[in-house]
């Protein structure tokens, strides 16, 4: 069998025709949805990722701004820069791209964001009422990957899903996600990690497997049984010679294997990258809806 090959870019260019439907509803109450986006440095990847946002706020109708500290901001400057965004009402979401210089705490800069503007869903207080069940936002990747499933048909209702990693942007919530007791959720969900002994056992009796290790082409075909639907969520850059760039992107899951056996796949890139971005635009304009009392 030849697995599908599932586009986020299509399924993101859906939601985003979605999203401009809401933003112009808004609009006609005098309601423009704002993103300010702040970043500590020139780190290329970080630049490369808000670039990708910007585009895609201007495309849905968000009004983004992009605030760019040096390297060596104290991290009272950013603290009062946060604080003065939280009071801002042009905004509607905060965001502070990852990762963040090493004198820079990042806990103590998401803890700063106001709960109501924290698009990217890591303060405590948005995490706690994800994980009981009455989320505000939900975080960006993990959405990202719950859209996903349900929109190309592969509900997580009832199934087993293996989730190959636990950290607290893409493991720890799509775990809160998908073990809720609501429509589109309701799934047996094992959560895997570095310490799992004999990771393939757990993998193999997927019906649904997510893989989020950080480790190229980790996952092989012999882990994973015929039928499975794959989820690759990783993003790792492998030495090519052929690339102007000297590199391409690769998961974490060996796709050209797996395409021959899973029946379906997200490649990479094209796959969960795309829908992390939009679901960030999601959040944005739900914060407005919600801060407006549109919702």
């Amino acid at each position: 069998m030849t697995a599908r090959v599932i586009s986020g870019r299509e399924l993101a260019e859906q939601i985003c025709g979605e999203l401009r439907e809401r933003v112009e509803r808004l609009k006609e109450k005098g309601i423009i949805p704002g993103l300010a986006m702040v970043r500590v440095g020139d780190d290329p990847a970080s630049i490369s990722y808000m670039k990708q946002k910007g585009k895609s706020a201007e495309k849905v109708g968000v009004y983004s701004e992009t605030i760019v500290f040096p390297e060596d901001t104290p991290q009272e400057a950013l603290l009062k820069k946060i604080d003065e965004l939280n009071h801002d009402p042009k905004f509607h979401g905060i965001l502070v791209q990852l990762p963040l210089p090493q004198h820079i705490d990042p806990r103590t800069v998401i803890e700063a964001i106001d709960p109501a503007k924290d698009v990217d869903c890591f303060h405590p207080v948005n995490v706690g009422k994800l994980l009981i069940g009455e989320p505000y936002l939900l975080p960006c990747t993990p959405h990202g990957v719950w859209q996903i499933l349900l929109r190309s048909g592969y509900s997580p209702e009832g199934k087993h899903v293996v989730i190959c990693g636990r950290s607290n942007i893409n493991g720890k919530p799509l775990f809160a996600i998908l073990i809720q007791k609501k429509a589109g959720a309701n799934a047996t969900v094992t959560v895997c990690h570095s310490r799992t002994p004999d990771l393939a056992r757990f993998t193999r009796q997927a019906d649904i497997l997510v893989v989020a290790i950080g480790r190229p082409k980790a996952i092989t075909a012999d882990m994973v049984r015929e039928g499975t639907v794959v989820i690759d969520v990783g993003v790792n850059r492998v030495p090519d010679p052929t690339k102007k760039s000297g590199f391409r992107l690769v998961g974490d899951t060996d796709f050209d294997a797996l395409v021959e056996k899973a029946e379906a796949i997200t490649p990479v890139p094209g796959g969960v990258g795309p829908m992390t971005v939009a679901m960030l635009m999601w959040n944005t304009v739900t914060a407005a809806e919600f801060q407006s009392g549109a919702a």
